[in-house]
Order: C-alpha cells, then structure tokens, then sequence
C-alpha cells in the first residue's frame, strides 16, 4: 500500500466510503496515483552551463556570509528554510530504467546494459527504500527543529528521481525563500557524497531561473559529529555483547567497517588534499578511518575491526578502493565471529540491502561465521538532532572552537575549497556552496 492510499484510507470519514471499492474510493485513487505517475517527469534538470556569482563573491550562489568562501562560517545567517538533499530512488518497476539514465547521465550507457545492473532493484519490485526513509527523515527533522524552536520549513528534492532539486528549490521560491540550508545524506568527502551534490544544486538554480534570486549554503560533512557516530556506537557494542553472550572471546570477532567503494583516483582528490595529509585513499578513506576509530574506541576497544569497501562498479581495469567486503570475509584468519557495520551510509538503503544483507552475509555464512549487521542512523533521534545542531550552528554563526566533533579530525568546512572532490574523467563542473574551480 502507498503512503498516499494509507492517508487517505486513514481519513476517510465513518458512515462515507469504506475503502473497499463500493463507492468507487479505489478506483478514484488508483486513477489520481496513475495521472500522478504519468505526469512525474522521469529526467532530471539538465547540466548547468554556468553559475551566478555577486559582484566581489568568490562562492557563487552563496549567503553575503559564505561569498567570501571563509573556511567556516562564524557570522549568524537568517536561512528561511532547509534544503534535504538525497539520492532518489525508483518507486516502481517502471521507474527503474529512467531513475538509472539520471544516475548515468553523460556516461553514454545505453539501456541494455542498464537493465543488466538493474536487477538489485527488480529483485525488490522495483522499489528503492530511500525516498521512504527520507520522507521519514524529513517529518523527523521537522519535529526536532520545531522542538527546538527552530521555525524553519524543509523542503526535500532528489539528485536522480522526484522530487527533484529543482521541483524542491521551486516551492521555496514560491513560498519566499532567499536563504537555504542544504543538507545532503551523506557524511563524508568525495565526489560522488559531496561535489556532485554541489553540482546538481548548480543545475536546479540554472533550471528554475533562481540563479540570482536564491541563495544555497550547505552544512558541513558530518562524519565526526557525535550524533551521527553514535548509532554506530550504539550497535556495535550491541552486536559485539550478543557475539559475546553467544560464547565468542574479543579474540574471536571481528568487526568490519563498510562503505561505497570508489575509484581510487577520485578518492586521491577527496577531501581539500591540499590542506590535509592523507593517506593513499585521501580524504574519503581517511574520514572513514578516523570514523572507525572513534566507534571502536568508544564501544568495543579490544575487538579488532579493518575498514572495508562494496558496491564497486566500472571496469575492472580502474583501480577501486579495496578490499571488498566479500574478499576481506574470505580472508579472515582465526575469527569465528563478525560484525558487519555500513558506516558509510545513513539509512538502510539498496547498498545497505543487497550488497550487505544478501551478498556479504552470505559470504560469512558459507565461511561459517557467526554474523551479525548493525543498524545504520535512519531516523535515531541522536542523528536527528546532530542535523538539528549543524543547522543550529549556521543560524548561530557558532565559532568552530565551540563546534562538535569527537574525532581526530576537527570539524570540516563549511564551505568547500578550491579543486575539493574533484572527479578526474569529468573534470569540474559548474558548482555552488565552495570556492571555484
């Protein structure tokens, strides 16, 4: 059942339509669900050709606090709404394809081969559970905010499927906004978690004509922010006591920390490698590490853990950060017992669902470990109100010295510096909330 018929079945008056077809209440809301669907656009905004920069700003599109492109934002904003940026994902069987051509749009892919990679999604109907999980994170940071007397609206738009940015940036415009505060759902650098989020921004701007008239900031990456890391505290410790209270020693477990894999030469680029001294996976895998570090620390010091990587695609000859995860299970020595934690994602979606909950367990299960996955963020109120604090940061214009963040690493920027995350087959495209190229 669709959210849409639970509402209205929820609301159906005693006495009138039962819901059952009687009356034709079905039939009704079948055919406004397929005039919906026929009318859902199935492509997204079109690459931007340019962006809109002030005169004497460095950060186009940005607030007169960000213009200038300092490092961090220390000057209060008075944002007039927030802009919940996700991936997007199909609904249905017959979205699956064109969801597929927005995420590989410019690579030239035609659509036999699309439907070749298109079989996680069929394997579950067609239906991505991300744009739920958001629609639910977006009523669940309503709530925080306004509990926190934070008056502002959220507006949601998809990268790769409705709504779109450009269908989210118009109903804030129409409803007056000048000032936005984008949050994208991912955590950490690179440029498929950040950059292209600032990219396809460019291109809903350039869409919708509000290139001069609307202005995006974005919340720093959050990778270290306590509220995030603390739903993986939370189920490592728990994963790791039940191992235990099923007979295994900390020298028995394992705990393997999952992300996206990505190419190796984007990774080198991720994260203001000019500012920061990483290692071979740069800022992408250093963030991951210092993550790791933080969870491990804090939930299960004596357990050994080594950060993982899945979901890899392209080319076998492109080198990809490793090891797999599937690789990483096989090669294990004197381990009984593992626990599996997709550090990199925020809410259990497809890469969550197949490549963990089916291919990786199925691995440690023909291995003959003992295997259990931990939850991600999702709607933890921790997570929540670690959003609720970023935007409460910018609003306040909170000094960095006085900002969150338990690792290592100390907070990240607020606006992203010159070249950051930049995708080496693609070169730079037109982009907003960071300094130019």
């Amino acid at each position: 059942m669709s959210e849409s018929m639970e509402m209205s079945q929820a609301a159906a008056p005693a006495g009138g339509c039962c819901g059952g077809g009687c009356c034709g209440g079905v039939q009704a809301q079948t055919e406004q669900q397929q005039a919906q669907q026929q009318a859902r656009r199935e492509t997204k905004a079109p690459a931007a050709t340019g962006v809109h920069v002030e005169p004497g700003a460095a950060v186009p599109s940005a607030t007169p606090a960000a213009q200038a492109g300092p490092e961090h934002v220390e000057e209060p904003v008075a944002y007039d709404g927030i802009l919940l940026s996700g991936f997007g994902g199909p609904e249905g069987q017959d979205d699956v394809i064109p969801f597929l051509r927005n995420v590989t749009r410019g690579r030239g892919i035609p659509d036999e081969r699309l439907e070749e990679v298109s079989t996680h999604y069929r394997h579950f109907g067609g239906v991505s559970p991300i744009n739920q999980q958001n629609r639910d994170l977006k009523a669940a940071l309503e709530g925080a905010l306004a509990a926190a007397g934070v008056e502002l609206p959220v507006y949601w738009g998809n990268r790769n499927w409705a709504p779109y940015l450009d269908e989210a940036l118009q109903q804030a415009a129409d409803a007056g906004a000048a000032k936005l505060l984008a949050i994208p759902t991912s955590a950490y650098s690179s440029y498929s978690s950040c950059r292209q989020y600032r990219e396809d921004w460019a291109d809903a701007l350039e869409a919708t004509g509000l290139q001069a008239t609307l202005q995006i900031d974005k919340v720093r990456q959050f990778f270290n922010h306590p509220g995030f890391l603390a739903p993986f505290v939370d189920g490592v410790r728990a994963s790791v006591d039940e191992a235990r209270a099923a007979g295994f020693a900390d020298g028995d477990i394992e705990v393997l920390f999952a992300t996206h894999s990505i190419p190796t030469a984007d990774a080198e680029r991720s994260g203001a490698p000019d500012l920061h001294q990483w290692g071979p996976g740069g800022g992408y895998e250093g963030q991951h590490l210092a993550a790791a570090e933080h969870v491990m620390a804090e939930a299960a010091p004596d357990v050994a853990w080594q950060l993982v990587y899945q979901s890899r695609s392209g080319p076998a000859s492109q080198p990809w950060l490793e090891p797999d995860i599937n690789d990483a299970i096989g090669a294990l020595q004197g381990r009984a017992a593992v626990v599996i934690v997709p550090l990199g994602f925020v809410s259990d979606h497809m890469e969550v669902m197949w490549d963990l909950d089916e291919e990786a367990i199925e691995t440690a299960t023909e291995a003959g470990l003992w295997v259990r996955r931990a939850p991600t963020p999702g709607v933890d109120p921790q997570y929540v109100s670690a959003l609720v604090d970023l935007v409460q940061e910018r609003l306040e214009g909170r000094p960095v010295a006085e900002r969150k963040a338990v690792t290592s690493i100390p907070a990240w920027y607020d606006v992203c510096r010159p070249g950051c995350c930049e995708n080496p087959r693609l070169g730079f495209r037109p982009a907003i909330a960071g300094l130019q190229p």
